[in-house]
């Protein structure tokens, strides 16, 4: 007897369903495209040499290609002094933020927490109303936190936002779980640490690559915070080279023709948009596992 072949979901899907997942899948193709062809453009152009890439564009022509932005990047100082502090900001940023908005978001989860209503008002006011940059300011220059670490990790780590989708991830553990523990004795802070936080990996996940990766691609607070240059992270130094055209002391100096170290120059923004999205690539596939679990998960209850 001959076998029948069993159809595919999308077979089986109305014609309705058909057309709607087509369209679906072609603007999601589109927006792949539009992603990827300039991350291909830029990762060829790092290599190409600059005379080429300005008079002839792209070209697979090895003999032209050359690892003289890399070279130049790599061996600055300053480049790796930003990396440095970008990446200690980066992590303690987050282990701050991920600690505060578990500890905020278990109360607000909580059926019998009195005030309740009225804390998750002020929470929601400070998501659309804020002080503004000059306040601001003058509260971190009052606090005496100019110029330091703390000006960088302090004011953002809470993001309310984040605490709405850790709570409502507890909203949706099982209330059995609780009262088991209750049953052995477990304290508040037994069951929160203990038997609570285990079970919340995909959430905890999520939260910390989100706020990782915002950290990492920050630099407007410590422009206006951070005056010493060795504080400086990544993004500024970034921001002096893509933005304003001024590569760092070393990179173009011995470039004799102006006309070479502008060739150069545009070669460097290249390698160095590489460079800095590296710790970003490598770190989305170890929590991509968590992402969607974390998301979907926090987004069921309101």
């Amino acid at each position: 007897m001959q076998k029948t072949k069993k159809k595919s979901e999308f077979a089986k899907l109305p014609a309705g369903d058909k057309v709607l997942m087509v369209i679906c899948y072609t603007i999601l193709g589109l927006f792949l495209v539009a992603i990827i062809l300039p991350v291909i453009y830029i990762i060829l152009a790092s290599f190409v040499d600059p005379v080429t890439l300005q008079n002839s564009g792209l070209t697979f022509d090895f003999s032209k290609w050359t690892a003289t932005a890399y070279e130049r990047v790599l061996s600055n100082k300053q480049i790796w002094v930003g990396f440095k502090n970008a990446l200690i900001y980066s992590i303690l940023f987050t282990i701050i933020s991920v600690i505060v908005t578990l500890l905020a978001a278990y109360p607000m989860s909580r059926a019998d927490f009195k005030g309740k209503g009225f804390f998750n008002t002020i929470f929601v006011i400070t998501m659309f109303f804020g002080g503004g940059l000059i306040p601001t300011y003058l509260l971190i220059s009052n606090l005496g936190m100019l110029d330091t670490i703390w000006a960088i990790l302090l004011p953002g780590a809470f993001s309310v936002w984040n605490m709405i989708i850790a709570r409502t991830y507890y909203m949706g553990i099982p209330k059995d779980l609780q009262e088991a523990a209750e049953i052995d004795g477990a304290t508040e802070m037994i069951y929160f640490f203990k038997i609570l936080l285990p079970v919340c990996t995909p959430i905890i996940a999520t939260i910390a690559m989100w706020q990782f990766v915002g950290m990492w691609n920050s630099y407007f607070d410590a422009m206006i915070y951070l005056n010493s240059a060795s504080k400086q992270p990544l993004q500024l130094v970034l921001r002096a080279i893509l933005i304003q055209s001024q590569p760092q002391a070393g990179m173009v100096s011995d470039m004799q023709s102006t006309a070479a170290r502008a060739q150069l120059a545009e070669l460097l923004k290249y390698a160095t948009i590489i460079i800095s999205s590296l710790p970003l690539m490598i770190m989305y596939p170890f929590f991509q596992k968590y992402f969607d679990n974390g998301i979907m998960a926090g987004a069921v209850k309101g």
